[in-house]
């Protein structure tokens, strides 16, 4: 029988990331931020620690092992302890999953974010839990450096009312709302006082200058319970731009609405495939009884519905695909003259003269050589209809 190769010559062994070569024995909580800082320099965008299962980096879209080793209950519970503190066990025993944001500070200068989900998971018959820690960038990054289209940069900032960017979980919609705050923010005039409610915050503007602007952010439910109070609260403070991490259940629209109406700009994100489907969904959110008075209130207010999904991209790296729909006052003066169960047909059809479809964009890259067929395949036939509200 051939003898087994010893550890030391095992590790290392995938040179696009290989597992981290300061691996203890044991976890404690000093191992923690230097096995996260070793992930960032393999430029890891996803860390994930799991009961039973090695530390993973997500690289481009694909997973590699970070550790060599399986970690067991006890390095979990150091995991726990240092992102969270010591009730997170108690925590998810009641049923909650937790959403937090860590940071690290190698230097005074220097600052590295992190978004974590932990969930309870069974793992080989037994409660454990799983760890998802987003690397987030030290500043947000500028749409240029996200290849935004023109005509969503153009449509970006309205005098007031509402826009909304969507898409499934990690299609970077936090990423594009912050860029996009991050360009009002280095306008010559600035973007006056604005104020954000995320849960968690994720990206901070620290580094973006902007002498005419004052941004202030608030993390629910750290600061405030809910988005719902967040934006009850944004107007009492005077601001022109509030930005609300989430919009998914009938206050926080209400109120995201509300504040539109009131001479607003507000931004915020949802969890919707296609423009369509976006109004959709948020109408469906209320009672029966009010819905249609919601929709037409809703319609008043929307100015701009951005989707964006991330796609490998030939070559490697990751695409970010986008269908986008200006709501100008001819499209939504047209709209309001309908029943509210008819649009998603109708906004459908407006998209190619108003906006562009998820189709004709995959098409566009894939004619560039950017995604391959499949890809290609799968986002065009991924169009929302919209359905009835």
């Amino acid at each position: 029988m051939a003898a087994r190769k010893p550890v030391s010559l095992l590790k290392g062994k995938d040179n696009i990331a290989q597992t981290w070569p300061n691996e203890p024995v044991r976890f404690t909580q000093e191992h923690v931020d230097e096995f996260l800082l070793w992930c960032v320099k393999k430029n890891s965008s996803d860390v994930t620690m799991q009961t039973d299962r090695p530390a993973y980096n997500e690289i481009y879209g694909v997973l590699y092992p970070g550790t060599f080793r399986p970690l067991d209950a006890a390095d979990m519970n150091v995991f726990l302890d240092r992102l969270y503190g010591p009730e997170a066990l108690a925590r998810l025993a009641s049923g909650n999953d937790l959403d937090v944001s860590y940071e690290i500070r190698p230097d005074r200068y220097t600052r590295i974010r992190f978004r974590v989900n932990i969930t309870a998971i069974l793992s080989r018959g037994r409660d454990s839990s799983q760890i998802t820690m987003r690397v987030l960038p030290s500043e947000p990054p500028q749409m240029a450096d996200l290849n935004i289209e023109q005509d969503i940069i153009n449509s970006w900032a309205p005098r007031q009312g509402v826009v909304i960017v969507t898409g499934p979980t990690g299609s970077g919609k936090t990423t594009l709302l912050a860029s996009g705050i991050r360009m009002l923010l280095e306008r010559r005039h600035g973007a006056g006082k604005v104020v954000c409610y995320e849960s968690p915050i994720e990206y901070v503007y620290d580094a973006v200058k902007s002498p005419r602007s004052l941004i202030s952010q608030t993390e629910i439910p750290r600061h405030l319970p809910t988005f719902s109070r967040g934006v009850r609260n944004a107007l009492r403070r005077k601001p022109e731009i509030i930005l609300v991490g989430e919009a998914r259940d009938k206050e926080t629209i209400s109120s995201v609405i509300e504040a539109a109406q009131t001479g607003h700009t507000v931004y915020t994100t949802t969890h919707t495939n296609g423009v369509a489907n976006t109004v959709a969904r948020m109408v469906s959110t209320f009672d029966p009884e009010e819905r249609s008075e919601r929709a037409y209130a809703l319609m008043e207010s929307v100015r701009l519905i951005v989707t964006q999904t991330l796609v490998v991209k030939i070559g490697g790296g990751r695409l970010g695909v986008r269908e986008w729909m200006r709501f100008s006052d001819d499209v939504r003066e047209k709209l309001m003259e309908m029943d509210f169960r008819e649009w998603g047909p109708e906004i459908q059809r407006m998209l190619p003269f108003y906006g562009q479809s998820m189709a004709q964009s995959a098409t566009g890259f894939f004619e560039k050589g950017l995604i391959d067929r499949r890809t290609y395949i799968n986002l065009s036939n991924s169009a929302g209809s919209g359905g009835d509200s």
